[in-house]
């Protein structure tokens, strides 16, 4: 970082300069961190509902239109709401995000794009320490978040009982959804759909 009586040239630096550099000193390299680090993220997976069957009526090369449509409006709102586009699952995306209620909104707006395009998604969010590998991202909390995205119903967004704590005083509401055993994973979780 330079000091504010650095000296360039023809003198001071100027102030927006300044601020700048003093922005880019507290930015961090990576929005997950280095590689092999375990960071505190919220994850978000989405699936499209009924693609194989949406698939078999509309046909191959019609069907990888509508996807990469919809692949494209969820990297949108994704970025549009500071995620991190991870990848996409198929028919679906993972992503991550710095907060749930970013993540909550984006999934939202995910939701009613493709709503367009003659799709239903489901979304399932968990926040959760998750572990950095290159561009992509594993760990139990990822598992969560797929397990709880498999437990929503069409146009339903679903979190784990970590979020809602996390968000409040944001305005958004929950509606409690009971407990349930997660596939493979330990124990039972309260699930809550987001009414976004």
């Amino acid at each position: 970082m330079r000091h504010l009586h650095a000296r360039s040239g023809s003198g001071r630096l100027p102030f927006a300069e300044i601020v700048a550099d003093t922005i880019k000193s507290l930015r961090p390299t990576s929005a997950l961190g280095a590689e092999g680090e375990r960071v505190l993220a919220t994850v978000l997976f989405t699936d499209i509902v009924g693609s194989t069957e949406l698939l078999a009526r509309r046909g191959d090369s019609h069907w990888r239109r509508v996807l990469d449509t919809h692949h494209a409006a969820a990297r949108h709102h994704v970025e549009r709401h500071r995620g991190r586009f991870i990848k996409t699952t198929g028919d679906g995306v993972l992503a991550t995000f710095d907060g749930p209620g970013r993540a909550i909104h984006s999934a939202g707006a995910i939701r009613d794009a493709v709503r367009d395009l003659g799709l239903e998604i489901r979304g399932g969010l968990h926040t959760g320490e998750v572990e950095v590998m290159g561009d992509d991202v594993g760990g139990i909390a990822v598992h969560i978040a797929a397990r709880v995205m498999a437990e929503a119903k069409a146009g339903e967004v679903l979190v784990s009982s970590s979020v809602p704590a996390l968000v409040a005083g944001s305005g958004i509401q929950f509606t409690d959804r009971g407990e349930r055993e997660l596939k493979g994973v330990p124990g039972t979780w309260r699930l809550y759909a987001a009414q976004v």
